[in-house]
């Protein structure tokens, strides 16, 4: 019997029950409907800002199958995957990028499903049905950025161009660490050496910490942190992504999805680490400190979030976009990616040729990065 098979597009999730749309999504806490929503509904992710909704249902019979977030874009912030230079190009020639069509976590440098759906044919129909739209708003290009390792076959058989990238992510024994200790013992002698100093340092300066998740984070605590959160911004001359009240309506609708890491000196709060947890993965955010204390950054929101994964059984732990620096703190060389369609077919081989010539060398820099590995070498 045949299914009658749509694709909507909608401007905003209302549309859509949390529970239809999380049962597709899983438990990546930022493609689920409370994150999404928070991002447009606090006017953080909106046409104002640059970010228009666009999301893809697809629907069989009328029941939703599969979804897609998507955005057009009238800039390249808050991406994370860098196509400052495709711009230019296209403006050089006089013709017009933005706006561009983009599938992606806004503010959200983090892996995770982009083809939201059960089966790789309903992928591949969400991928087909970006592009079609792309077309029809003739529209520059389309970027999915991102994507887990699943929606990579479908992208590639929908014609998307892969893009290559790396993070730093820590990855938890199997069967978990006994301790951070028994962590430590795995690492080379010169890295566990400088963890030992780096977390001494901080330890030295009267540095205590506290974690706090879910139900135990007050309106004190979010309050901190987002002035931490603020702070690092203004330190780089910008206005901040994300808005108070962004924090507050995640932290009221997935409360268990958050995870501050308070650090405190003499009775007052001075640095804090915010992370995402969904499943067994953590997620590095955000972070900022009320004064400098040498090796504070690396153990707030670090050392601290890998403590956190050993002794609550996490999986995984991704520290967040660029830092090589990390590495030495047991984070290992990761390969993330990107997809892009471009319409102009000139540009397409242009830019087909320049990502053939960067995954080389993407794939040769990871291979120097991990000759380069924190651990003892296995006898």
């Amino acid at each position: 019997m045949n299914r009658k098979v749509e694709i909507h597009v909608v401007d905003s999730l209302d549309s859509v029950t949390p529970d239809e749309w999380n049962r597709l999504a899983g438990d990546n806490p930022f493609v689920r409907h409370e994150f999404l929503s928070a991002l447009q509904d606090t006017g953080c992710a909106v046409a104002r800002t640059g970010w228009r909704p666009h999301f893809l249902l697809l629907k069989r019979d009328g029941k939703l199958t599969g979804a897609m977030p998507l955005y057009l874009k009238k800039h390249s912030r808050g991406e994370y995957v860098f196509d400052h230079a495709w711009a230019d190009a296209f403006e050089r020639n006089g013709l017009k990028y933005y706006p561009k069509g983009l599938s992606a976590v806004p503010f959200s440098p983090v892996t995770g499903p982009r083809l939201i759906a059960a089966t790789h044919e309903e992928r591949v129909m969400l991928a087909r049905g970006a592009i079609e739209l792309t077309k029809q708003l003739e529209l520059s290009s389309l970027h999915v950025l991102f994507p887990q390792e699943q929606d990579l076959e479908a992208l590639t058989e929908a014609g998307y161009m892969l893009r290559e990238g790396v993070q730093f992510h820590w990855e938890n024994a199997p069967g978990g660490y006994d301790s951070f200790d028994a962590f430590l013992a795995t690492m080379s002698h010169d890295k566990r050496k400088k963890v030992k100093q780096d977390r001494r340092r901080v330890v030295d300066a009267g540095v205590t910490y506290t974690w706090l998740r879910g139900a135990e984070i007050d309106e004190a605590a979010l309050d901190f942190f987002y002035a931490c959160y603020e702070n690092t911004y203004r330190e780089h001359w910008n206005p901040p992504y994300l808005s108070r009240e962004f924090f507050d309506q995640i932290h009221a609708a997935a409360p268990d999805s958050i995870l501050l890491v308070i650090a405190e000196a003499d009775g007052q709060r001075l640095a804090c680490a915010l992370n995402m947890i969904g499943g067994d993965v953590m997620f590095g955010r955000y972070w900022g400190t009320k004064e400098f204390i040498s090796g504070l950054h690396f153990e707030t929101c670090y050392m601290q979030g890998i403590q956190y994964c050993i002794e609550n059984r996490l999986a995984r732990f991704e520290g967040g976009a660029q830092g090589v620096h990390k590495m030495s703190r047991g984070m290992l060389p990761t390969p993330t990616w990107s997809a892009h369609w471009v319409a102009d077919p000139r540009f397409a081989h242009a830019i087909s040729e320049f990502l053939d010539e960067e995954t080389a060398a993407m794939d040769q820099h990871i291979q120097e990065l991990e000759a380069h590995t924190p651990f003892r070498k296995k006898a």
